[in-house]
């Protein structure tokens, strides 16, 4: 399933052939962030739109060059996002208005500089896509373990631009897969909630959320308000 996302510049939205006629002259001050799931309707909407709810909440805009965006491995082109993930995000505070669900194209990996999928299938489909993705393809919960052992004192502060932190963290990240493995296989897996009941999709927000969090905070170098 895929998920475009709302306005122009910081999130889906643009349509296929924009897409395919804009990617290649993309400026180098920006950093997108692709989350990538099945349909993109479940968890890669609630994933990118927690993302940008998330930074807003650290830095008081979704700014700097840092952009995040959806798409799904058999999306749902122009599909809305599902109800009980709308209301996912609301319990978060979150937006879910203007949302579109997207197809993953070759496209939107050639441009994401981080990509993060909700399973091991969904990366292994990036990384078979080619571009040279491997380097900057994670589950989110893989991720979110390598981000962790990151001492923050590494990453260039935030007043560098939150678009070089990013990608000194990716580098950073990558550097360490191998060496960081998953305690089982299931550990770096986040499941599809498609058609199941709302408790369910709440606790999928709820793992979303735990795995986000560690990795809002090394990007932009501001831990969450408690």
């Amino acid at each position: 399933m895929t998920a475009p996302g709302s306005g122009r510049g910081i999130g889906n939205g643009e349509s296929a052939a924009e897409i395919t006629t804009t990617f290649v002259g993309l400026p180098r001050d920006t950093f997108r962030i692709l989350h990538v799931s099945t349909g993109n309707v479940c968890r890669s909407p609630i994933t990118e739109r927690l993302t940008r709810h998330f930074v807003k909440e650290r830095l008081g805009i979704l700014g700097g060059g840092l952009i995040v965006e959806s798409a799904g491995t058999w999306g749902h082109e122009g599909a809305p996002m599902e109800a009980n993930a709308e209301t996912v995000l609301a319990d978060f505070g979150a937006d879910a208005s203007g949302f579109t669900g997207r197809e993953l194209l070759d496209e939107h990996v050639i441009r994401a500089d981080l990509v993060l999928t909700a399973t091991r299938d969904h990366r292994a489909q990036v990384i078979s896509m080619g571009h040279s993705a491997g380097l900057r393809t994670f589950t989110l919960k893989e991720f979110t373990r390598l981000v962790k052992a990151i001492d923050p004192a590494t990453l260039p502060p935030l007043d560098d631009g939150v678009v070089i932190r990013a990608r000194a963290l990716v580098r950073a990240a990558a550097a360490l897969r191998g060496w960081l493995l998953a305690p089982t296989a299931e550990a770096d897996e986040v499941y599809d909630p498609y058609g199941a009941p709302l408790p369910f999709f709440r606790s999928i927000g709820d793992e979303i959320h735990e795995a986000l969090d560690p990795v809002v905070t090394a990007l932009t170098g501001v831990p969450a308000r408690t």
